[in-house]
C-alpha cells in the first residue's frame, strides 16, 4: 500500500468558497456570540476573541503559523465582520507525543516513534448566504493517494498512489493533510488548523466541559475511560478520552469513534448557542487566552491565512446565528478493503455531498447516525430563541419606492438534496447518545 507515484493528475478543485470581503461592523456583543463548531474551531474562533482584547500577545499566533500552498494570508485592518462568501477549514488532531503529561500518555514513555499522525481529520464547510454548516470526518484508516507535498527544506516529496490518509500530517505537515484533503474531495481549502492532546485538554477546561450521553455503561482499557449510563459533562483529560475511545463502543471501530467525536461537537455547538457560555464574557476570554497559550506551547497550529485575528472573528461571526438543523456532522462515506482492516473511499457517494455543498443547497440524510453503531438518536434538540432582526436598510428617497432588488439577497437552490445512505451522520439539532460495543 506504498506503491509512489508522480503520474496521477490531481482531481480538478471546485471553487466551493472564496475569499472574503467585510460586511459593515456589527456592535461588539455580536463578536461574542459565537466561538465555533469543533474543538479546534473553538480554539481558533477563541484565538481571535482575544486577540482584539491583547492585541500583541497574539501576533505569536502568526509567528507560529504556517504556509500552505497557494496561501495569500494578505493582512487584514482590525475591523469587526462577518465574511462574505464561504469557508473550507481543514481541522486535525494529531497523536504527537511531543509536549504531552506522561503520567496521561504512559504509551509516550514508553514506545514513541517520534511520529506524528493526524488520527483526527475534518473538513469544515461554512457556505455562502444562506449560511449552513458541514463538518465531514475522514476515517483514519481510509486508503487515499497522497500527492506530491511540499518537505518544508524548499523541495518535494514524491507522491504515493495508496496510503492511509492519516500519514499525511507526519510525511509533510499540515499543508501536505490539506493537499490530500483537496485532491480527494476536489474543494479548494484555504484555512488549516492542527491541535495536540494537550491542546484539546486545555481548550475543553476553557470552554467548561460538554454535556455527553450513554446509553448503557462503558469501559476501555485503552483509554481507561469508564462512564455508566446517563448524561455527563466532561473536561480535561476525560474529555479527550472519550474523543480518543473505541474499545467498548459500537462495533469497536475508528468509525465508531468518528460519531462519538460528532456526539462531543454537537453537544459542544449547542452550548456555545446558550447562554451558558455565549453571555460569560470571563468565560469567552478565558477560551480566548488559553488558545493563545496553545499556540505558544505548540499544541495549536494553524495556517498563515488563520493566523489573522481580524480573519478569525469574520469566520466565527459567520456561524452565530445557524440553525441546528442546518449544522451537520458527517462521515466520507467508505466501504471495508478485502482486509477487513481498512476502508476504501465511495467517490461516487462523496461526489453527491461536495456538488450540494459548491451548489449550497440543502442536504438531507438519508443514513444512519453511524457507520459504526456508535451512537444512537434519542430526541430532538431545542433551538435558543434567535435575536430580534435589526432593520439596517436606508430608507428610500422620499416619493420612490423600495427596491425590493436592492435589499433581498440573491437567489439560491433551495430543493435539498437526498445523500445516499452510505453517508452517516447527524445534525446538531439531533441529540446522540454513544452506545455500548456489541
Amino acid at each position: 500500500m506504498s506503491a509512489r507515484s508522480d503520474a496521477k493528475a490531481p482531481r480538478r478543485r471546485r471553487p466551493v468558497a472564496r475569499h472574503g470581503e467585510l460586511r459593515s461592523p456589527n456592535p461588539l456583543v455580536q463578536l461574542l456570540a459565537i466561538l465555533g463548531v469543533a474543538v479546534a474551531v473553538v480554539a481558533i474562533s477563541g484565538v481571535a476573541v482575544g486577540a482584539f482584547a491583547v492585541w500583541d500577545a497574539a501576533r505569536s499566533v502568526s509567528d507560529n503559523s504556517v504556509a500552505l500552498e497557494g496561501d495569500d494570508a494578505g493582512q487584514l485592518p482590525p475591523t469587526i465582520g462577518e465574511i462574505e462568501g464561504g469557508v473550507n477549514m481543514l481541522v486535525v488532531g494529531t497523536d504527537s507525543c511531543e509536549g504531552q503529561d506522561l503520567e496521561l500518555f504512559p504509551r509516550c514513555g514508553i514506545d514513541d516513534d517520534g511520529l506524528e499522525r493526524n488520527d483526527v481529520t475534518m473538513l469544515v464547510h461554512i457556505s455562502d448566504e444562506p449560511r449552513r454548516v458541514t463538518v465531514v470526518s475522514f476515517p483514519r484508516d481510509m486508503i487515499v493517494p497522497i500527492p506530491s507535498c511540499p518537505d518544508g527544506e524548499g523541495g518535494r516529496h514524491a507522491a504515493m498512489s495508496a496510503q492511509m490518509i492519516n500519514v499525511s500530517y507526519g510525511y509533510g505537515g499540515l499543508p501536505c493533510s490539506v493537499l490530500t484533503v483537496e485532491e480527494l474531495t476536489g474543494i479548494d481549502i484555504q484555512f488549516a488548523a492542527a491541535i495536540r492532546w494537550t491542546g484539546v485538554i486545555n481548550m475543553s477546561d476553557a470552554i467548561g466541559g460538554v454535556d455527553v450521553c450513554i446509553s448503557e455503561d462503558i469501559s476501555d482499557r485503552h483509554t481507561a475511560l469508564s462512564l455508566t449510563a446517563g448524561n455527563h459533562t466532561l473536561q480535561g483529560a476525560e474529555a479527550l478520552q472519550f474523543l480518543r475511545i473505541r474499545h467498548g463502543i459500537g462495533d469497536g471501530s475508528d468509525l465508531a469513534r468518528i460519531s462519538n467525536q460528532q456526539q462531543f461537537m454537537s453537544s459542544m455547538v449547542r452550548k456555545l448557542q446558550s447562554d451558558a457560555v455565549l453571555a460569560n464574557p470571563q468565560a469567552l476570554f478565558s477560551i480566548a487566552t488559553t488558545a493563545v497559550q496553545q499556540v505558544n506551547n505548540q499544541q495549536l497550529v494553524l495556517s498563515e491565512s488563520l493566523a489573522n485575528p481580524t480573519r478569525m472573528v469574520q469566520i466565527a461571526m459567520a456561524v452565530k446565528d445557524v440553525p441546528f438543523s442546518d449544522i451537520n456532522f458527517l462521515q466520507y462515506p467508505t466501504s471495508y478493503a478485502s482486509d477487513g482492516l481498512r476502508v476504501l473511499p465511495n467517490t461516487a457517494s462523496a461526489d453527491m455531498l461536495f456538488e450540494a455543498l459548491a451548489e449550497n443547497r440543502p442536504i438531507q440524510l438519508t443514513g444512519d447516525a453511524s457507520q459504526g453503531y456508535g451512537v444512537e438518536v434519542v430526541g430532538e434538540a431545542e433551538q435558543p430563541a434567535a435575536p430580534a432582526p435589526s432593520d439596517t436598510a436606508a430608507p428610500a428617497p422620499e416619493g420612490e419606492a423600495p427596491d425590493p432588488a436592492a435589499t433581498q439577497p440573491p437567489a439560491t437552490p433551495s430543493e435539498a438534496v437526498e445523500l445516499p445512505s452510505d453517508i452517516a451522520g447527524s445534525s446538531a439539532a439531533q441529540v446522540t447518545c454513544t452506545v455500548a460495543e456489541r
